[in-house]
């Protein structure tokens, strides 16, 4: 019977972005993925080398899923309104990426597998654009820096929004975060 190594490979992506998300790199265990996964310890070796490749692998595929899977449709404030909700949703119902990129910051200080997350993330600015096409590359560079931020700050310091808020309020947030980057959009596109 043949290896399905694909199969494999999400599977111990799947356990590693749980593992990594909820313990960081330095608290991640390797035999906790591998015992999570249904996979042996071998193979996490034999496809991603070490545990920094492997949460390597595992960022970037959360990463690549958002920014792949959500584009931004249409043109005006409106459209980037749409994608930043739609971000919101798929980082709360995805927690992993948000998860990741605060240990990632904590622990390493600086991105890793930089090159092919700056290419996704140029794409999406190219995205911001095409449907706010005054606004200057650096406009956009900031606007999606601004959503994925509120985005992922909700759900990797839920510390925050109990104090300021109290009992978190995912759609009372989301709309927040719809109509902060409509504001955003059409203040870029006013100034021209």
């Amino acid at each position: 019977m043949a290896w399905d190594t694909e199969a494999t490979k999400a599977k111990l992506l799947d356990a590693a972005i749980t593992e990594f998300s909820e313990r960081g790199f330095s608290g991640a265990r390797i035999q906790q993925i591998s015992k999570n996964s249904g996979c042996n310890r071998e193979r996490i070796y034999f496809y991603f080398v070490n545990k920094a490749q492997l949460f390597e692998s595992a960022l970037t595929r959360q990463l690549s899923t958002a920014l792949d899977d959500l584009p931004v449709i249409g043109t005006g404030p409106e459209a980037i309104g749409d994608f930043a909700g739609r971000y919101f949703d798929f980082s709360t119902s995805h927690p992993g990426l948000s998860r990741l990129t605060f240990w990632e910051g904590l622990e390493w200080g600086y991105p890793i597998g930089a090159e092919e997350r700056t290419l996704r993330a140029s794409e999406k600015v190219a995205e911001i654009q095409l449907a706010l096409p005054t606004m200057s590359r650096c406009e956009a560079e900031e606007l999606l820096l601004t959503i994925v931020t509120l985005c992922h700050a909700w759900v990797s310091t839920p510390n925050v929004q109990l104090v300021v808020a109290g009992a978190p309020d995912d759609a009372r947030r989301r709309a927040s975060i719809v109509r902060t980057s409509e504001l955003l959009a059409q203040c870029a596109v006013a100034d021209v």
